[in-house]
């Protein structure tokens, strides 16, 4: 036998390739969150107007930056699919674990089905303009599945694509900053000056638009779904984190300042797709079709990145068992988890077929804050059990604990936000939590093997 037929004939291996690098993590991070500075913060306007919404932006900042700090760490050092699902196996318990990753398959694919919406309502709007009415139903799932089948093909493919296209998405805003602001036209067409007000609601408007304010972050922890397929998970981890960090305050910033000088905040708080009425609202046709495409580049980088995250996190539960193990599967040619992928496809369709924007981003948020939650007492634990010096980090985040302190406070604040807004979603999907949580303690368990759950090649805890 040839050294190729050996190959060939060898069983596979039930793991990811390690092919990226930190421009890769940076794609999946950015990619999933750009397309909030295009559509859904802007609801945060209608909650605490213009000012109210910008200091949203900020504190929400904040939360997402300790988030960044802390994943880069936890991640560089559980470098393993499924994020902080792995993280939550290795450091605090089975039932966690399982809450945790199905925080995240909810978070991403809730947040794939926003885009899909985004992406049907933009065609509808501009076929409107035309005098033409169009169902937006097709468009969605030929979104959903042309960026499945992306996905299915191999990682290296689809976040090089989406590091092309979130690249063009973020340059749009920069150019639609420049022109607005008379850069090379003669004058600025920006009237802060006139549309801004005072606080609506007061400072009780402000804290519930901290709710909409997440819409500017949502997803960048997705670069720890990439930890099994990066090169250096030291190294990539932290770079592509907080650069697509420092990428998104940017972004998130300049979106604000555009949109808030240009249209009444009574209208910017309902707009379906703010930065494309932006640029309708300059006259000059070459930028609409700028962002027209920067619009719908965006929401495709942002699904086709969750489409990435939610197949990992459910593929990392059901090879241990937490889901049924078929689900588990890697391609042996492509080597991605495509029954994974293929599974949710179903699922993102249906909840973005609703066409409620606004309660498909509200559960989202939701899935995503209670895995924030769990992130502030993760890192104590996390330290505690090991120690600096105990074992080997890729990445160390200062000031250790005070982000853990503000990421609490900070989630309890936006839990308050959402109630006020929607409260029957929050007590929902927490039912939805508990509910689930007593069917995986009765019923599936019984199959997770807990000797297994422990891959890492690290020292008895301490205390232990």
């Amino acid at each position: 036998m040839t050294a190729q037929s050996i190959a060939a004939s060898a069983p596979q291996k039930n793991s990811l390739l390690k092919v990226l690098g930190p421009i890769h993590v940076w794609a999946l991070g950015v990619g999933i969150v750009l397309v909030g500075e295009y559509m859904g913060w802007n609801f945060s306007v209608g909650k605490g107007g213009a000012y109210g919404s910008l200091i949203a932006c900020w504190i929400i900042g904040l939360l997402y930056t300790c988030v960044a700090m802390i994943d880069s760490e936890v991640t560089s050092t559980v470098a393993a699919a499924g994020g902080q699902y792995t993280q939550a196996k290795h450091i605090v318990g089975p039932l966690m674990a399982f809450n945790v990753g199905l925080y995240l398959v909810m978070a991403y694919t809730m947040l794939e089905a926003s885009d899909a919406i985004v992406v049907g309502d933009l065609i509808k709007t501009i076929a409107l303009q035309y005098g033409a009415e169009v169902d937006t139903k097709p468009f969605v799932v030929l979104t959903i599945a042309v960026l499945a089948w992306l996905n299915y093909r191999g990682v290296f493919m689809t976040l090089t694509v989406n590091f092309v296209i979130t690249a063009f998405a973020f340059i749009a805003i920069i150019v639609l900053f420049f022109a607005v602001e008379g850069v090379g036209t003669g004058g600025s067409i920006l009237r802060h000056r006139e549309l801004l007000t005072d606080l609506p609601y007061g400072w009780i408007g402000v804290l519930a638009a901290l709710q909409f304010g997440m819409w500017y972050y949502l997803g960048i922890e997705g670069t720890c779904q990439a930890a099994e397929e990066v090169r250096s998970p030291g190294r990539s981890i932290p770079l592509g984190t907080m650069g697509g960090m420092i990428t998104l305050l940017i972004a998130a910033t300049l979106t604000w300042y555009i949109c808030a000088g240009l249209m009444p905040w009574e209208y910017l708080g309902q707009a379906i797709t703010p930065m494309y009425d932006a640029a309708r609202l300059t006259g000059i046709l070459e930028l609409e079709v700028i962002l027209f495409v920067g619009t719908i580049f965006a929401a495709v980088a942002s699904a086709n990145g969750c489409i990435n995250d939610a197949s990992r996190a459910w593929f990392s539960m059901s090879r241990d068992r937490y889901m049924p193990q078929w689900f588990g599967a890697v391609h042996p040619r492509y080597r991605t988890p495509y029954r994974a992928i293929l599974f949710l496809i179903p699922i993102a369709v249906s909840f973005a077929f609703t066409g409620l924007l606004d309660q498909v981003i509200t559960f989202s948020i939701l899935s995503g804050l209670l895995g924030y939650t769990f992130m502030s007492f993760n890192v104590v634990r996390f330290r505690r059990m090991w120690p600096l010096g105990t074992i080997n980090r890729g990445y160390v985040h200062p000031f250790h604990p005070i982000p853990c302190i503000l990421l609490g406070l900070l989630c309890g604040a936006t839990y308050f936000a959402t109630y006020l807004g929607y409260g029957a979603s929050l007590l929902s999907i927490m039912a939805f939590y508990i509910l689930i949580s007593i069917w995986f303690v009765v019923r599936r368990y019984q199959f997770v093997r807990r000797g297994d759950q422990f891959t890492m090649p690290w020292p008895r805890p301490k205390g232990y």
